[in-house]
């Protein structure tokens, strides 16, 4: 299990904790009280600095919960930070975008992340013929 240092920004959120057996996503937390009228931005603060494992990143992304209690969606959809974010200061934030007139309060949790390894590098190989069949259509469906 790799070590990650983290430096607490804010002594108001609960401290970070992994729940083995339950999931492998760990909640984050807002760091402040953020006021939001419908169609407005923030940059939402979680009141923390790691310092992640050479090789990985770790992908943020909002609970499952969010959008319903709090009428947020993440702006980028999908954070990514990577080992290089790792300064005393270089908080991590949440992106959001309210959908309608909302309150977050200090600690509540709004988002969770995962670390993950990095890609390993690739080559890609130019063809003009793939050798499989079409299946048409988009995505995993095949319907257009």
């Amino acid at each position: 299990m790799p070590d990650i240092r983290i430096r607490y920004l804010s002594d108001r959120i609960d401290k970070l904790t992994y729940i083995d057996g339950k999931s492998d996503w760990i909640d984050l937390r807002a760091a402040e009280d953020v006021v939001l009228s419908k169609g407005e931005f923030r940059l939402i603060p979680l009141g923390v600095a790691m310092e992640l494992p050479k090789g990985y990143e770790a992908h943020i992304v909002p609970r499952s919960s969010t959008y319903k209690n709090y009428g947020i969606i993440q702006t980028n959809h999908m954070g990514v930070v990577d080992e290089s974010y790792c300064g005393d200061d270089d908080q991590w934030y949440m992106p959001v975008l309210a959908v309608r007139d909302t309150v977050i309060h200090v600690n509540d949790r709004i988002c969770q992340f995962r670390l993950m390894e990095h890609q390993p590098p690739v080559h890609f190989q130019e063809t003009d013929h793939l050798d499989n069949p079409t299946r048409g259509g988009f995505g995993s469906t095949g319907r257009t």
